[in-house]
């Protein structure tokens, strides 16, 4: 079930990419405080990657992801990335060590990779909320009513119509 709605959110930012022009991908958007559709789109990519990256491991740290160029500016490339990650989420649960550097302390704290992807979801769901905001700005961009939507708003939206 979690790597199905992982697999349903990338796909919804998929449809949306191919209905954009790289001009418009990589436009700045006021109300984002100048960030643009593509930035929000890598930083999504980025942190299912460093997950993925970070797997064999077992050490994981959000921070050291690689930051591409390419993905936030041409939607093709950022596609094939969202492709390669949906393929690579063929992983067994099994522990991670989250490391994050908190005012020039590390801290180092357990998880699981299926906790990660978990967060990396929700994550995803929050910046295609802020993407969301980028694409009003476009007349003719179809998205789903529930793109940037978390899954339990929409089930507890099911709940109040009935």
């Amino acid at each position: 079930m979690l790597i199905q709605s992982i697999h349903q959110s990338l796909d919804e930012l998929t449809n949306l990419l191919d209905q954009l022009s790289d001009t418009d991908y990589s436009k700045s958007c006021k109300a984002l405080s100048n960030s643009t559709i593509g930035e929000h789109t890598r930083h999504i990519i980025e942190m299912f990657q460093c997950l993925q990256n970070s797997y064999a491991s077992g050490l994981l740290n959000y921070d050291n992801r690689e930051r591409n160029q390419r993905i936030q500016t041409e939607s093709v490339f950022a596609k094939q990335c969202i492709f390669d990650v949906k393929i690579g989420l063929q992983n067994e649960d099994k522990t991670i060590y989250l490391e994050q550097v908190i005012n020039g302390l590390v801290l180092r704290i357990q998880s699981n990779y299926y906790r990660e992807l978990l967060y990396n979801l929700e994550h995803c769901i929050h910046h295609q909320a802020l993407i969301k905001v980028a694409v009003l700005q476009y007349e003719n961009i179809l998205i789903n009513e529930n793109f940037g939507v978390a899954r339990s708003t929409i089930e507890y939206r099911k709940q109040c119509v009935q």
